[in-house]
């Protein structure tokens, strides 16, 4: 097998996931190819060498639908012999359409591919897809209870101790790291502005972060499951709480910590990640490869608590590398809530301080489909500026799956 690099790696600004929010009136076509467009004003190289475009996209849907990815490729007006994908892979989408851009090129099969993803959650909110839990199955939901998201995170937090104040320290943590990469210009390397199709500016910068957020505010924050957990779906005798009480009895009662602070925040967003192979690195010589891929892995896990399956995944990698926690220069986990990155730590025994460093999804907000992309050219950019080597990426994925890739700086 050959070796699988990036050249490069972009994203839009993450803009409110709302109707008031900046990318609202954007087109999600249009945030991908804002992406791909990009792409060659900073590598040299054609796009028509392209051989595919893999997107991650959770909720494909209207505008987000009908193939999003081959949809940008022509918004973007690249050539027409450039293909597109679509993939769902529920929050792991987008790091998934890097990894799978990746493998082509490392095995050979491919030399230039685009992995990313992109979602506009102001127009196709979570649940648009009207999918539900379980696929609406009662059979499936017979062999797992599954419940919503919000549920599972204050059930881990529950399960592993950590208090209200722990989960808002996090989250305060998270905040002010993005506060000082922000007012550092440390980001602005990779984030390409929106502009309309009359060449307005949009967006320039990410809309979500809150400067100031202290554990002392985000104390005042009401729970935001605490009443999830009461409701009962019809045709089901337990409440979501009773639902994961009754899979994990040794917890006792669920212990509501997660609130709209010290969770991800809803918004919208495109990444794409320039990923080439062994022989079209040494056939343009003017082309200099950012990082390589070392592992990748995807991991399951119970699915009713759902989010624990980082740290699988990421020991799944570790041993495909022969390597440990100690070889990890600097860790992206994706803060989806904050009992995740917690537990990783937790489990790891990694350093705090290299996890996240630039602050994460609490801060920014989490574009669903984008995200993966977009915390692999975080790590990189970050592995550039401090002058390490490797980096370790992963994230929590609906339905009790997490995938992690561990990338190495060239």
């Amino acid at each position: 097998m050959g070796n699988a690099y990036i050249l490069d790696a972009v994203r839009t600004p993450r803009g409110k996931g709302k109707s008031s929010g900046a990318l609202h009136e954007t087109h999600p076509q249009e945030l991908l190819a804002t992406c791909l467009n990009a792409l060659p004003e900073r590598v040299e190289f054609d796009p028509k060498d392209v051989e595919d475009v893999v997107c991650g996209c959770v909720t494909e849907v209207g505008e987000q639908g009908g193939c999003i990815g081959r949809l940008a490729v022509l918004a973007a007006g690249w050539p027409t012999e450039v293909t597109g994908v679509s993939l769902n892979r529920y929050c792991g989408s987008g790091q998934q359409a890097v990894n799978f851009a990746m493998m082509g090129c490392a095995a050979g099969f491919q030399d230039l591919v685009v992995g990313g993803g992109v979602e506009s959650m102001s127009r196709h909110p979570m649940g648009a897809d009207k999918s539900g839990l379980d696929g609406h199955n009662p059979h499936l939901r017979e062999q797992y209870p599954l419940v919503p998201q919000g549920i599972s995170a204050d059930l881990i937090a529950t399960k592993e101790g950590f208090s209200r104040g722990d989960v808002d320290q996090f989250a305060a943590r998270s905040q002010a790291r993005a506060t000082e990469a922000i007012e550092s210009g440390r980001l602005k390397g990779s984030i390409i502005p929106v502009r309309d199709l009359e060449g307005n500016m949009v967006l320039g910068n990410d809309e979500h972060p809150r400067p100031g957020t202290t554990t002392e505010t985000l104390s005042q924050l009401e729970p935001s499951f605490a009443q999830m957990g009461d409701y009962v779906q019809k045709g089901d005798s337990q409440s979501f709480d009773q639902k994961a009480e009754s899979t994990y009895p040794n917890v006792g009662k669920i212990n509501h910590v997660h609130t709209a602070g010290n969770s991800s925040g809803i918004v919208d967003g495109a990444s794409a990640v320039l990923v080439a192979s062994d022989k079209y690195v040494a056939e343009h010589g003017g082309i200099k490869p950012r990082a390589k891929v070392i592992s990748m892995a995807t991991a399951g896990d119970e699915p009713v608590i759902m989010l624990t399956a980082p740290g699988p995944s990421s020991e799944a990698a570790l041993s495909k590398a022969g390597m440990s926690w100690s070889d990890i220069d600097l860790v992206e986990v994706n803060e989806a809530f904050a009992a995740v990155p917690l537990k990783l730590i937790k489990d790891s025994g990694i350093d705090p301080d290299i996890v996240n460093v630039n602050g994460g999804a609490i801060a920014y907000g989490h574009p669903l489909g984008a995200t993966g992309g977009m915390l692999i050219g975080t790590a990189l950019d970050e592995l550039e500026r401090q002058d390490k080597s490797t980096a370790l990426i992963t994230m929590c994925i609906g339905g009790g799956m997490g995938i992690a890739t561990i990338i190495e700086r060239v």
